[in-house]
């Protein structure tokens, strides 16, 4: 058996059209992200405008398929696409929502991010800001043995 070229990600698929989202294996585990299409004009190619990032732990409404089932019944006119990030069977669903929550985090403060992913924050990422002190006071990391 090979080795992986990620560490999380086991499997992706991007950019997949709002009506197949039935062709998503039930109970998958991971993350996704809704699409709003801009087709290309001029020059200008296609874009993929972020509605929403989300996650789907194991036993969670049907994974990702169940979640993107759910968005597309309540918001369904609000994005057109969307992708799929399967994580490792060996990935535990609280580093799924660690990463859903670094990427809100980071997300929350573009202009143009859609109401439907604004939040706050990630409480946990917060604690360890305030934990971390003055960024020239970071330790160096240890050397690595070889």
């Amino acid at each position: 058996m090979g080795q992986s070229l990620l560490r999380l990600i086991q499997r992706c698929a991007e950019f997949i059209h709002q009506d197949r989202v039935i062709d998503v294996r039930r109970r998958l585990r991971g993350m996704y992200v809704l699409y709003e299409h801009e087709p290309a004009r001029g020059r200008r190619g296609e874009r993929y405008n972020v509605v929403y990032v989300g996650m789907a732990r194991s036993g969670r409404g049907g994974g990702i398929r169940g979640r993107l089932m759910n968005h597309r019944r309540r918001k369904g006119s609000l994005w057109t696409h969307f992708s799929v990030f399967e994580v490792w069977d060996n990935i535990r669903d609280d580093e799924v929502k660690e990463l859903e929550g670094l990427f809100r985090h980071i997300y929350r403060h573009d202009g143009r991010a859609s109401k439907l992913n604004l939040q706050r924050g990630f409480k946990l990422l917060r604690k360890v800001r305030k934990n971390s002190g003055p960024i020239e006071k970071w330790p160096l990391p240890a050397k690595t043995i070889r």
